[in-house]
């Protein structure tokens, strides 16, 4: 199954999450998409709202199938509770990480960013979206990249980062200080219903 292209708003109002953890999709009409899209009340089954829960992760950080069943396997095999390690891991790729230090205000642009050549890592290019960080990763802009337009309009728009990466304006970089603990990450998530729905 190749990776969701289509609107992110309408996929939103579907799964009534907000993927891109603005709330703005929502905003105007917190409903399902479609005509019928207020009278819309069908009760999901058990394995409806597992399948709808991992629907929301998956499209929020815009995997495909087959990468998420496989950074799901993955996370099967950390010594932590399974769930929020598969949200751990999800937060160390690279596109992730570039969107959460602000260098760009969709984890989409985050991914052109980063399969366009402007990211690197420890010093060194890396277009790889899904590569994987460690703590401790110095993720920057490339040096001919710093005047990039995108790149400035989403840092001028950003006003607020997560805790567990650092930021340095002056040289436009920031730091992977350590994995996020599951209260900074997204309440509305219920990563126990994933583990579910892959287990069943």
């Amino acid at each position: 199954m190749a990776r969701y292209t289509g609107p992110q708003y309408r996929k939103a109002r579907r799964l009534n999450f907000s993927t891109s953890e603005t709330g703005k999709e929502l905003a105007r009409k917190p409903f399902a998409p479609g005509a019928h899209g207020k009278d819309r009340g069908k009760k999901l089954s058990n394995y409806g709202i597992q399948l709808q829960e991992k629907q929301k992760v998956r499209f929020m950080y815009g995997l495909n199938e087959k990468q998420f069943h496989k950074t799901f396997v993955e996370a099967g095999k950390l010594k932590g509770v399974h769930g929020e390690d598969l949200l751990k891991l999800l937060e160390s790729r690279l596109d992730n990480l570039v969107y959460r230090l602000g260098f760009a205000t969709t984890r989409n642009g985050a991914r052109q960013l980063v399969n366009h050549g402007h990211i690197t890592v420890n010093g060194k290019k890396v277009n790889i979206p899904s590569y994987r960080c460690k703590p401790g990763d110095v993720i920057a802009v490339k040096e001919s990249s710093k005047e990039h337009p995108a790149i400035l309009a989403a840092l001028e728009a950003k006003n607020k980062r997560v805790e567990f990466v650092t930021y340095d304006d002056a040289n436009k970089a920031g730091t992977y200080v350590r994995y996020p603990e599951r209260g900074e990450l997204n309440p509305e998530i219920n990563e126990s219903l994933i583990v579910e729905f892959y287990n069943r």
